[in-house]
């Protein structure tokens, strides 16, 4: 075992400070339930400020929503135990449905308004007259832990994490270069497909770290829309330089007629562009590179051949990526003008891409919440059936350890370890609650008492290797520490109450494994299909935003690699890996891109749009039926695009016909690589 870093001891230490301090205040203004805000101060701590913050306000949040609940409910429905467990039971399925449909931090809050509900409501039943000073108690111990958390983590040799995220966010624009250094490359020296798609879980990564930067200690936090629009840059950036990486691949196999001198020179003072140092505005040269572009795209006519398309297509992505790589560039100077506190007030308001516009999966929820039900309603009835006095800690259990890994594909591992760790902290928490707790008479005792097992507690909590471990034995200690808050420090109320526990992770584990178990193989078809269902939609006539389609395309790529890293370690079956790691969701992305350019210019391309209408009504078809084949389908497919680029080159030439004529060019490469070339003219058979 390791010893502990300063960081990791710098946090413990605050850490234990900000729950000694919420227990002697709560102790010293009367609050009936000082130990909950002692697990409050444990459970919203984060090495960094700026989360630590958001997560205590989410938690008040939570915490506020759920205990209004409850009040409501209970009341009203204490008579009827049966509908009482069914309504709670929702309340949590409900709450859990809709934050699992907001994959940020955010979510936090609608997650614990649920469980919060079944932890005020289940103990309460017995007490009905009693539940809003219960409900008015759990919410005033938990705001009063969250702002000692909040307060000494802030205030005590503070760690900002803007410094984190900008180092992440170099890193993120560092690998980009590396692609598209690599590829234009006339070479062909391309990475791995897992590398590509390593770049797109980072760009989500950090989307989700941002949501955290305007609660930071740092001055980084006045950025946030700079932040949020470089990553949206980021998320284009993939599918642009993906397709230009394709294009060169596609003029190399054409032998003699591929990669010219001069493409081969502009390719590399591209990439001359891209690695220029920040201190040097880059905005003019890319203008220059503008024009040199279009002085290499041949022009769009009537017997334009396969070829020459492809060159099309590269113009306009390398357009694209000129642009994208002087904006990265703007607004990574914008955000250092910002640290120094000049951010110029357009960046400011510059709006960005919701977190909406990702991906959600309603049908993982919708399951998840069921799953969620099922165990609370299963604890539920063996409580009433059994009239077991301390059974509400079964349905207690049982929402919590639903919510808290309802995230995961397949919860049940985490859910075992959070009980066997919990096993684990029985002889503690029984050795705090019996012998050492009785013996502590005052404030200073008790710190004394506690300090050797917290302290050292929260240095595995401080590291993610261990945090799985070290949080669930935490939590068990702290959680049975309130029953001396209710007066019930016994071996008779302790040994009933860890049983009542233990059965409702229990019944968490089984229900779960029965109605929410789903592997990464599983989750990665689902993100797939998520993914050409979004096509076919674009076919049908969806209208999206570029860089909402970007964002969400992306987002679903980064969400895709760590499921088929996962599958390829578990060697269920090596056929259905093989058909999965061949699906390439990096053309599904570029395909989708220029159905989207397509939407947009459509209005403007006059007779040559009477062509297209035919053709995405196709497309949509296509993308219906994935991942089955149709032969005939794609051979029709095939010749609608045929005809499609043929009436284009026929329209009027002007910039939207060449931005129609590149993205038809791309969706045929990205579809059909191994169909023969594009010809200008109908081929009559004979």
């Amino acid at each position: 075992m390791k010893f502990a870093s300063r960081s990791e001891l710098l946090f413990s230490v605050k850490s234990f400070a900000a729950a000694m301090l919420s227990v002697y205040l709560s102790l010293r203004i009367g609050l009936p339930r000082p130990f909950w805000a002692m697990m409050t101060a444990y459970i919203v701590a984060q090495p960094f400020a700026g989360p630590t913050r958001s997560k205590g306000l989410y938690r008040a949040g939570g915490t506020i929503l759920g205990a209004t609940a409850v009040t409501i409910l209970v009341p009203h429905l204490v008579n009827s135990p049966e509908l009482l467990s069914l309504a709670l039971a929702l309340w949590i399925a409900g709450c859990l449905y809709f934050s699992l449909l907001d994959r940020t931090p955010r979510s936090y809050m609608l997650m614990l308004a649920g469980y919060t509900a079944g932890l005020i409501g289940f103990p309460a039943v017995s007490n009905p007259g009693g539940i809003f000073d219960i409900a008015l108690a759990r919410v005033e111990e938990i705001v009063l832990g969250m702002t000692c958390a909040t307060v000494v983590h802030s205030l005590v040799l503070p760690q900002p994490f803007g410094p984190v995220l900008l180092a992440r966010l170099d890193h993120a624009v560092r690998d980009a270069r590396h692609w598209i250094r690599d590829a234009l490359n006339p070479a062909g020296d391309a990475r791995s497909a897992a590398d590509r798609r390593k770049l797109a879980s980072d760009i989500t990564e950090l989307r989700m770290m941002s949501t955290h930067l305007p609660f930071d200690t740092s001055r980084l936090r006045w950025t946030e829309n700079a932040v949020n629009a470089l990553q949206e840059r980021l998320s284009q950036f993939v599918p642009v330089v993906s397709g230009i990486e394709d294009r060169l691949a596609a003029l190399r196999d054409m032998g003699a007629t591929g990669v010219s001198a001069h493409w081969s020179v502009l390719l590399q003072d591209v990439v001359t562009l891209v690695e220029t140092p920040k201190q040097v505005d880059i905005a003019r040269d890319g203008g220059r590179l503008h024009e040199r572009i279009d002085e290499l795209a041949p022009p769009v006519l009537r017997g334009l051949g396969w070829t020459g398309m492809i060159e099309v297509n590269l113009a306009a992505r390398l357009h694209r990526l000129v642009d994208i790589a002087v904006e990265i560039r703007a607004l990574r100077q914008h955000i250092d003008a910002g640290v120094q506190g000049r951010l110029p007030r357009e960046i400011r308001s510059m709006p960005g891409v919701p977190p909406s516009a990702l991906h959600r999966d309603r049908g993982m929820a919708l399951l998840s919440a069921f799953a969620a039900v099922v165990a609370v309603l299963l604890c539920c009835a063996f409580w009433i059936l059994t009239g077991w006095p301390a059974g509400a800690a079964a349905p207690m259990m049982a929402a919590v350890l639903c919510c808290f890994f309802s995230t995961q594909d397949n919860p049940v591992p985490f859910i075992r370890g959070f009980l066997d760790y919990t096993i684990y902290s029985i002889p503690v928490s029984a050795l705090y609650l019996l012998v050492l707790l009785p013996a502590a008479h005052n404030f200073e005792t008790l710190v004394l008492v506690c300090a050797p097992t917290f302290l050292l507690l929260g240095i595995f909590v401080a590291r993610p290797s261990t945090f799985g471990r070290a949080f669930p034995f935490l939590f068990g200690v702290t959680g049975t520490l309130a029953l001396m808050d209710t007066d019930t420090a016994d071996m008779m109320s302790f040994t009933n109450g860890m049983l009542s526990q233990i059965a409702g992770l229990v019944a968490a584990a089984v229900i779960t494994s029965m109605f929410r178990r789903v592997g990464a193989a599983w989750t990665a078809r689902r993100l797939l299909k998520a993914g050409w269902s979004e096509l076919a939609r674009l076919g049908g006539g969806e209208k999206t935003t570029l860089a909402e389609f970007s964002a969400r395309m992306v987002d679903r790529i980064g969400l895709l690699a760590p499921r088929l890293a996962l599958a390829a370690k578990s060697q269920s079956n090596q056929q259905d890996l093989q058909d999965l790691q061949a699906t390439d969701a990096l053309r599904d992305l570029r395909i989708g891109l220029n159905m989207t350019l397509l939407q947009q210019v459509r209005p403007q391309l006059g007779r040559g749009d009477t062509a297209l209408g035919p053709l995405m009504s196709q497309l949509s078809q296509h993308f219906k039926r994935l991942p089955a084949i149709d032969k005939d389908g794609e051979s029709h497919l095939l010749g609608a695009l045929d005809n499609a680029l043929r009436a284009i080159c026929e329209g009027t030439h002007d910039a939207p016909q060449r931005e129609a004529l590149a993205a038809l060019t791309g969706i045929r490469r990205d579809m059909f690589p191994w169909a023969a070339p594009y010809q200008p003219t109908l081929v009559l058979a004979t």
